[in-house]
């Protein structure tokens, strides 16, 4: 039989799908991935815009649809993005060409041909009706919503399409917004662009732990938050309840705590921690690339004399000046770094040539050693520089900075402000110095040091008054080292802290096991350096040693000199405020070589003054000794401080100094210091006035 069906020629079915697709509500568009540009759209998508298809076809995504399809359609063409769910469906809030609020379900699909995304499909619906009926459901049930967004502090009720159902009072005080300017709006218009990608993956995992996230508040600032989302019950895991923590404040402290744990506190430069850290990472990169680095390590000549002639005070100022004049000299790539006192290392990561390393060495040094104007004093001061290059001079952090050091030491022989490279001559001071730095960091971990204790005696009496403890350095090779030949290096290798702590808690120990032991309480004297006071929290690790060992607080004498009561900056009256509130003694040692003042001595609550024994060496036969001596004790009987002279070595002296008024003494006349079982000796033999030879 013949067919009397009409056939479709291949025209009419374009021209069938083409009405069917403009005779559907749905928005349809198809947009070419590579340009991103619309290849077609229906009526419907068209008509949304207030356009006719043909306006359409050939402009790009950004000159059609609003913000987030934008970012949608040009993330999900991207490369990277295969690995994306085939289809991928959201909510959105947008406004037709005729100023009309639409809530629209988009969903994307990509065109793959030969295994390449070749185009995306973009079909929209409106879902306005159902979003509001939704929005009223959840309205009509406000009073239970709010009973489960009361579990926390801030909280939102979300649809699980990632809408804004509700919120709580002290979510509009988090965010600055009001409640109806946030229901109905996606929760992703609102997280911190950086924070996207990671808040979208938990609202489709459903999971419940928590997360950090990120805000942005009304005025535009960053909330960073700790996020938990619950399903709500009964609800068909449709609505969730997220609660959210404020966690700015301790973010930021802990950015903070960062910043100071890597840099220097009077300079805001890096610290050796930090610079160790930078040029790990330069190395590395140097190593891929087959480049070139320069380490230089700049100490200026004759720092102590701007402190002993001026004040510490004016000493930190210059410092503070020669960073920056260092820092506008350098390039934004390289790095200066202040490794303590007046040391500070530039690395210059950027493959440079000896020529290039040679210039920039010269320009640092006439930047730094122009004149300073330091409180109305003009200061002069010239500048020293150790140079050694990678891979030309080794190619590990340690070994570099202690060539560059070495080539220092080399340069400061020579005179002042010259710059010297590093040479395979200077082999065996650079070796020494890493190996005696590899020993003192070993020595530091496993706690071969052995304290030696020096007897305080009362001049008047003859009692004893106390002991302090000296450290020595149970060297591998050379046996017990003397504080004087390891102290400053421990110092200038970041080192003496831990130091202080093993010497701190050593003595404390010793203490309270001679008292187990029967013998009377002894007061012990300890020193601390102002690393320890820059570095950690001191009351707190003297609290933790005297918790642990059971010493009473004032059995213990903590001792510094001067000059760590003015470098460790504005907390050191905090700290030795404390420090007086836990009971324990406090004592500036080596009185009258540095910086100090009637005023400054009142500012802090000290107790003691310990007389240095260069004014103590003079007596009786100086004139001008005495009279030093004399005014120290005057000026601790008018602060109703007690009074230690140090360095006693002759009856003369000791007569001297009971005539001026003095109270204590510490010396060889007493006694040279003492290992553990010759203190217990000594104690055992000499409780009782000394008398003349």
């Amino acid at each position: 039989m013949p067919d009397n069906h009409p056939t479709l020629l291949p025209g009419d079915e374009l021209a069938m799908l083409q009405l069917i697709a403009d005779t559907t509500p749905a928005m349809l568009a198809y947009f070419e991935a590579q340009t991103q540009c619309c290849r077609y759209a229906n009526a419907g998508f068209a008509g949304h815009f207030g356009k006719q298809p043909q306006e359409v076809v050939g402009l790009h995504v950004r000159d059609i649809a609003d913000p987030q399809v934008c970012q949608q359609i040009e993330a999900y063409a991207q490369p990277q993005q295969a690995g994306m769910p085939e289809t991928l469906r959201f909510t959105r809030e947008s406004r037709s060409g005729d100023g009309q609020v639409q809530y629209l379900e988009a969903v994307l699909r990509p065109h793959i041909a030969s295994g390449v995304m070749v185009g995306v499909v973009l079909l929209m619906t409106d879902v306005s009706h159902y979003h509001h009926e939704l929005v009223q459901q959840i309205r009509d049930s406000e009073e239970r919503m709010r009973k489960f967004a009361a579990i926390t502090t801030e909280a939102i009720v979300l649809h699980r399409d990632g809408l804004i159902i509700d919120g709580n009072d002290a979510l509009v005080r988090m965010t600055g917004y009001a409640l109806d300017e946030l229901r109905g709006t996606p929760i992703l218009d609102y997280v911190a662009p950086q924070f996207r990608l990671r808040a979208l993956q938990y609202m489709r995992s459903e999971r419940e732990d928590s997360y950090e996230s990120g805000l942005i508040r009304a005025n535009g600032e960053l909330i960073h938050v700790e996020a938990e989302a619950k399903s709500m019950p009964g609800m068909d895991n449709e609505y969730r309840i997220v609660a959210l923590r404020d966690m700015t404040a301790s973010i930021q402290a802990g950015q903070r705590m960062d910043f100071l744990t890597q840099h220097d506190l009077l300079t805001r430069l890096p610290n050796r921690a930090h610079l160790n850290q930078l040029l790990e990472k330069a190395l590395h990169q140097a190593h891929t690339r087959q480049s070139r680095i320069a380490v230089m390590s700049l100490d200026l000549d004759q720092f102590k004399a701007v402190n002993d002639s001026l004040s510490h005070r004016a000493g930190d100022l210059l410092l503070c000046e020669m960073a920056q004049r260092l820092c506008k000299a350098l390039r934004p790539q390289d790095v200066v770094a202040r490794i303590g006192g007046d040391d500070f290392v530039v690395l210059l990561a950027e493959n440079p040539s000896l020529l290039e390393t040679e210039a920039m060495a010269t320009l640092l040094r006439s930047a730094v050693e122009a004149p300073y104007q330091i409180e109305g004093t003009q200061i002069v001061i010239t500048l020293t520089t150790g140079i050694a290059m990678f891979p030309k001079d080794r190619d590990s952090p340690e070994v570099l900075l202690s060539n560059a050091e070495a080539a220092l030491h080399m340069a400061k022989s020579r005179g002042r402000s010259f710059a010297q490279f590093y040479t395979p001559a200077l082999e065996g001071r650079a070796t020494r110095m890493l190996m005696q730095e590899q020993l003192l960091r070993l020595a530091v971990e496993q706690g071969e040091f052995e304290l030696h204790y020096q007897p305080q005696m009362h001049i008047g009496s003859g009692a004893l008054a106390g002991f302090e403890a000296l450290v020595r350095w149970k060297h591998p090779h050379r046996g017990l080292v003397s504080p004087n030949e390891f102290i400053g290096f421990a110092e200038n290798r970041g080192l003496i802290a831990a130091v202080d702590r093993w010497v701190l808690n050593e003595a404390c120990r010793q203490a309270r096991a001679w008292q187990d032991a029967g013998f009377p309480p002894v007061p012990m004297a300890v020193n601390l350096s102002a690393q320890e006071f820059r570095q950690r929290d001191v009351p707190e690790e003297v609290a933790q040693a005297l918790s642990s060992t059971g010493l009473d607080a004032r059995l213990l004498h903590i001792e510094l000199t001067e000059s760590t009561l003015m470098q460790s900056g504005e907390q050191m009256p905090e700290a030795l405020h404390a420090l007086k509130a836990l009971g324990v003694g406090l004592a500036i040692d080596d009185f009258g070589t540095g910086y100090s003042s009637l005023a400054y001595l009142r500012k802090h609550p000290i107790d003691r003054l310990k007389i240095d024994r260069s004014f103590v060496a003079d007596l009786p036969h100086n004139p001008d000794a005495g009279a030093i001596v004399s005014a120290i004790v005057q000026m601790g009987r008018s602060l109703h401080l007690e009074i230690i002279a140090e360095g006693v070595e002759t009856h003369a002296q000791r007569d001297q100094l009971q005539k001026i008024g003095c109270d204590m003494m510490q010396g060889f006349l007493v006694s040279a210091p003492l290992s553990c079982e010759q203190a217990q000796h000594w104690m055992s033999q000499h409780c009782h006035p000394l008398q003349k030879q």
